[in-house]
Order: C-alpha cells, then structure tokens, then sequence
C-alpha cells in the first residue's frame, strides 16, 4: 500500500548525528509513513551506520554519486518519494514525537493547503536546545500563499523554517519544478515560496523539529554571500511574478537580509565561545 507520508532523507559526512536523526522519525506518533534515506558518497562512515537500520521495513536506503552538491541529494531522494505528502529532514535535524501527526492533521483540517510548517528549536551539537521556539514569524493558522511570501520577503530570512520544520504536497511540489537549486543557500526558502504561489499554507506555532547548529558552520564571507543571495532571489520572485512584491517589499527584505546575516554571525560566535572552541 502507497504510504500517506514520505519522509525524505539527504545524509552527507552526518555519521555522528545520523542515527539520532532516523530515530527521531522511526519514534513518530504517526505510523502512515516511509523513510527514503540516500547517502550522497559520505567519508565518514554514514553509510555504514545507515545498515544498522536497514532492517526495520519502513526504511529504504539508496546512494547517489558524487557531484551536484545538495539539490542533486534532494532531487535524488525525493524522486523515490511515493506518498501524497512529503517531508525532507537533514541528516543531522531531529523530528519531535508528532511532528507527522499534527502536520498531517493540519492538511486534514485544511485540504486547500500545499503546505504546513511549524516552529523549531535550535538545537547544539549534543542536542540541547539553544533557542526554542523559532520560526513561523507572527503567522498562525491558515495563511494565503502570496502572504506568506511577502512575509518571508520582508523579513529578510526563512519564516518556514528548515524542510525537517515543513510538509508539502509532493505533487505540488513535483509541478513547481522540485527543489529550487538557483539559490543554493536559499533552496528550502525558495522552493517553499514556488510552492506558495499554488496555494496557501498552514503554520503551526509550536516547535516540532530540532535544527542542529555547529559553531563551526558560519563564517563572514558566508554571511556575505547568504546576504546577496538574498537580494538576488527577492529581486528574482519580483521580476518573475509581476504584482508579488513591491519595491519597498524588496528594499526592506534586502535591508533585513543582511541584518539577519549579521545576526547569525553573532548566534555562532557565540556558540563557539559557549562551546570552549
């Protein structure tokens, strides 16, 4: 039988976080699922460690060749995907209890969505969370898809959140053109968005996912680049969709932007000092 939920797995060198991750998806309240993990050519022993847990019927592994970086991960994982609603989780991303359940309840209650997020936790190296509750901004409940791209444009970052916080129809999905790789560190944001203009969303404001920050994962040139992505996709999304956005929708989600580089900056930063490195 076609499960209801596909839940997606894109591991690369995530050998000490891994099996935390596929734990947390094989613990779900919700049973209706399949868990598709594929390895993109790991070196740390990811591989290996994925065997362990090959044995459990859900799951099905593959492996993808080298090259492509991340969207040829995605891309390759999420084209096995066969349930009607699909959730992609990094390899080192944590899945709360029912996270499944409460989102595929939120597409039950509102069958119009194309997609639910939920808040999230930061969460450290070792799983402690560091900042709880993030995300969604100040949407609540059922949210019209153009709005919710505004909002995330004006705020100059990702209001929904790390796909493992995000469920979407993955036919919807599969008819916006997959992953959006134009913005390579912007792929999740971008493709939530070519998603939203098929419809609207759902945003749940609790957090139903860990997203696992390291200190070692930022540095000024990235907050550089990040930021002139930013500006690069907003002034895509107005040149593509003409009404979307105005241009003070786009000064203001570019200033925002590059606030919010800054700030990341200052998060890690601190993190590394927390951590003693």
């Amino acid at each position: 039988m076609t499960p209801r939920v596909s839940v997606v797995v894109p591991s690369y060198n995530n050998g000490p976080h891994i099996e935390a991750a596929i734990h947390s998806i094989l613990s779900q309240t919700y049973a209706d699922f399949e868990l598709i993990i594929s390895d993109h050519s790991s070196t740390d022993g990811t591989w290996e460690k994925l065997q362990l847990l090959a044995s459990d019927p859900r799951i099905r592994l593959m492996q993808v060749p080298a090259g492509g970086g991340a969207p040829a991960n995605w891309t390759a994982v999420t084209d096995e995907a066969r349930g009607e609603l699909i959730k992609l989780v990094c390899g080192d991303d944590l899945l709360y209890p029912t996270s499944l359940a409460e989102q595929v309840a939120a597409f039950d209650q509102h069958p119009e969505a194309v997609l639910v997020a939920s808040q999230r936790d930061i969460v450290d190296e070792t799983g402690v969370p560091v900042v709880q509750g993030r995300g969604v901004q100040h949407l609540h409940g059922m949210v019209d898809g153009l709005t919710a791209i505004r909002r995330t444009v004006r705020a100059g970052t990702n209001v929904f959140g790390e796909p493992a916080c995000v469920m979407m129809r993955r036919q919807v999905l599969a008819d916006s053109g997959g992953w959006d790789s134009r913005s390579p560190y912007l792929i999740d944001q971008a493709t939530c968005s070519r998603v939203l203009l098929h419809g609207p969303m759902v945003a749940v404001r609790r957090p139903l996912a860990g997203f696992r920050i390291s200190a070692q994962q930022w540095s000024v040139s990235l907050s550089r680049e990040q930021s002139e992505h930013a500006r690069a996709f907003h002034a895509m999304l107005r040149s593509e969709h003409e009404g979307l956005l105005s241009g003070w929708d786009v000064r203001l989600g570019d200033a925002r932007a590059t606030l919010m580089a800054w700030k990341r900056r200052a998060a890690y930063i601190w993190l590394r000092r927390r951590m003693g490195i």
